[in-house]
């Protein structure tokens, strides 16, 4: 058997491809063993379809898999396939040369400009092979080809300049790779780094990966299979690895599509919403993958923020990648991917909301920020967003909820608006005098609980044509055609007016305005903010973070009230208390609508009050 030693040159784009490659591609080095797992299983995937369309092959029953043998004495990582092998021709066009014109291209590009950044024009052109020589100061392959008659050769090279080709023994079919690793890569010849890195990018390679003999991608690629084939079991182990969780997942989604897109999809939403806990906002927790080969972990591109909570995967054999497979070149596809897999997730909540209600219920408990988000910001699918809140109303038991076409599916056939009023719990807002009109009308109101609720209502304004209106809005219109009568035992409307411009006196600059009340039945006043809402007020008060500086609002007084008549009387009779008592209505009705008032005052003008009271 003939020995000789054939020594070539790299051709010069190669060269500069491995100067590339080897210092300014790649963001990780582990990602080259990500890249040589996914050549050899692409040398097994060609081998497969050439048994069924074409030839005999070499060694037809040897199995497909992927060896990999670690030495941490002699610093070598060993690589070896079953695959299709290479001739050795192939090993001079796919190792030594570039044949692709757009790889040649992509070099005029880089030279023209004058810089090695621009390097989403490579495109995919199966070099990956280059990175190997980020971790080695030495790569030699070992090869046989899949031809009955072929033969085997040894590939050498340090990277550098040049490569030999010598013809070997002859060997099992495929390609054997010896990564003679540089000294600060020693660690990649250790079997648990090794593992480690497998599992992170190449768990779902669809043949066996053999470490030092044992298999490690013991996980499938649920995605791929039909849904009647898995197991529920199947799908929570899954999930568990996916999601390194120990419980199973609340919601599962595994759906394929061929338009306008191909992809797999399998979603799952945790038992847990931990940033409810207070562990900090969530990482986008959904990973991008290509023919089962990972792209981007847990991507921030995939899906949209207020999605982050989801965990799962989406694979796509459509997406174009740069050569390292880190970039995606393409944002318009990852646009049309994003609203696809949304679309479709969305659209199941909303079968979940009508089928299993309270298993939607559920997850409404837990996760309905990130609902309320997108539903705030995401105008794309605001519209499928809004389908899916839920409130409690006044027609409710409280933990009774309703979506907005419920509201809107009883509404009073007169009624041209949606009602909802914000307060920090259910007994808070029934004990406030926001609801008195409301419920002498019999006309239902929603209750928010959350200051991002009045958010998304401000934001979205109406509901299949019904304008959203807070209930403590200060120029609350009812819609009522005649002008109500005022109650027989309410002060005369000139008493009134004496009252309100006095009250403007004695509060100054805390309001804007002092009226008479068309919405109160049983408190004495009510404050409406200039803002619009008070829950609006509330907010940016909390965000002033000041005490004494509540803003001023308008006060509406009830003039049929006892505790307002007698203060017209205190009023009348120039008592020094009737300043004391305006002050303390006043602010009475402050704490109502939620504002903070600082307490300091207003001890003192109790203990006053007090001091009167018990005579």
């Amino acid at each position: 058997m003939s020995t000789a030693v054939e020594t070539k040159e790299f051709q010069t784009e190669i060269r500069q491809l491995l100067d590339i490659v080897i210092h300014s591609l790649y963001t990780d080095r582990e990602i080259f063993l990500r890249e040589l797992i996914s050549n050899a299983a692409d040398a097994m995937e060609k081998l497969r379809y050439t048994q069924l369309t074409g030839p005999e092959v070499k060694d037809k029953d040897a199995v497909l898999e992927i060896h990999i043998d670690t030495d941490d004495n002699s610093h070598t990582l060993t690589i070896t396939d079953t695959g299709i092998g290479m001739t050795k021709e192939e090993l001079v066009e796919n190792l030594g040369t570039i044949a692709h014109s757009g790889s040649k291209e992509f070099f005029k590009h880089l030279s023209a400009k004058g810089d090695q950044k621009d390097l989403n024009l490579i495109g995919q052109f199966g070099v990956g092979f280059y990175s190997a020589f980020m971790v080695a100061d030495k790569v030699t392959i070992y090869t046989r080809s899949y031809h009955q008659e072929g033969e085997s050769f040894t590939w050498e090279s340090d990277g550098v300049g040049s490569y030999t080709i010598t013809e070997g023994e002859d060997r099992v079919r495929g390609t054997k790779m010896v990564l003679h690793l540089k000294e600060d890569a020693y660690d990649f010849a250790k079997e648990e780094t090794i593992k480690r890195v497998i599992k992170q990018y190449s768990s779902f390679v669809p043949y066996p990966i053999m470490v030092n003999e044992q298999k490690v991608n013991t996980v499938d690629a649920l995605w791929t299979k039909n849904k009647s084939e898995i197991l529920d079991n199947d799908y929570n182990e899954f999930y568990k690895f996916i999601a390194n969780a120990h419980d199973e997942p609340l919601l599962r989604l595994h759906f394929s599509s061929d338009a306008p897109l191909n992809i797999n999809t399998l979603l799952f939403v945790p038992k847990e919403n931990l940033e409810q806990f207070g562990f900090g906002r969530t990482e986008p927790g959904v990973s991008l993958y290509c023919k089962k080969v990972l792209i981007q972990e847990k991507s921030p591109l995939v899906l949209p923020e207020w999605l982050r909570f989801l965990r799962g995967v989406i694979d796509s054999e459509e997406l174009p990648l740069n050569i390292s497979r880190e970039t995606m070149q393409d944002s318009a596809l990852i646009s049309k991917l994003n609203k696809v897999v949304t679309s479709r997730f969305l659209k199941f909540l909303d079968g979940q909301a009508t089928a299993e209600p309270e298993k939607f219920k559920e997850f409404w408990e837990k996760f309905n920020f990130f609902i309320k988000e997108g539903a705030a910001n995401d105008y794309t699918h605001q519209k499928d967003l809004i389908k899916l809140l839920r409130f409690e109303s006044s027609n409710t038991e409280a933990g009774e909820l309703v979506s907005l076409a419920d509201y809107t599916g009883r509404m009073k056939d007169d009624q041209s608006a949606i009602y909802y009023v914000n307060g920090p719990s259910r007994e808070v807002i029934e004990s406030g005098p926001y609801l008195e009109v409301f419920r002498n009308k019999g006309i239902e109101v929603i209750y928010t609980y959350a200051a991002i609720d009045d958010y998304i209502f401000g934001a979205i304004r109406e509901h299949e044509g019904k304008r959203l209106i807070s209930a403590d809005e200060a120029d609350l219109n009812l819609g009522d055609t005649e002008e109500q009568d005022r109650r027989e035992e309410a002060l005369s409307e000139e008493e009134v007016s004496n009252l309100t411009s006095w009250l403007k006196e004695v509060l100054g600059s805390k309001v804007t305005d002092v009226r008479e009340s068309k919405r109160l039945v049983d408190s004495p006043a009510v404050v409406l903010s200039p803002y619009g809402t008070n829950s609006m007020q509330r907010m940016m008060q909390m965000m002033n973070k000041d005490l004494n500086n509540v803003g001023p609002s308008v006060l509406e007084i009830n003039a049929a009230h006892a505790m307002i008549k007698r203060l017209d009387t205190a009023r009348k009779n120039e008592d020094s208390f009737a300043k004391i008592a305006a002050e303390q209505i006043f602010e009475n009705a402050q704490i109502a609508a939620g504002l903070i008032v600082d307490p300091r005052g207003m001890v003192n003008r109790l203990n006053e009050i007090l001091e009167r009271a018990l005579g």
